[in-house]
């Protein structure tokens, strides 16, 4: 599986609405075969940044970079942020999440 994590920093006039400003993208991206999930956050330390955790299956990333809605995104989103995103992609091993070994809720 490819997981991927990216940070977008939102322009402050922007941080509150980025949820339905990314609404659109993240519908369809979610919709994608081979896509495993694909989950913002808001920073806590930082309102003005959102977190993007997103996976899929090993070969279904090239097609979502290639879609049209991630040309459309990669047009409209620059607008909406301070900074270019940082991010980190990983082939890692697994096909979904893992229960965390440290910590057992019973």
């Amino acid at each position: 599986m490819i997981m991927i994590v990216v940070k977008f920093p939102v322009k402050p006039e922007y941080a509150d609405q980025w949820p339905a400003l990314s609404r659109e993208f993240t519908e369809t991206t979610r919709a994608e075969p081979g896509n495993k999930w694909f989950d913002w956050s808001r920073s806590v330390e930082n309102a003005n940044e959102y977190v993007l955790i997103e996976a899929f299956d090993d070969d279904a990333a090239g097609a979502h970079v290639n879609s049209a809605h991630f040309k459309k995104m990669q047009q409209e989103f620059p607008q909406y942020l301070a900074a270019t995103p940082k991010i980190v992609s990983r082939q890692v091993d697994g096909d979904d999440w893992d229960e965390m070994g440290e910590i057992t809720v019973d």
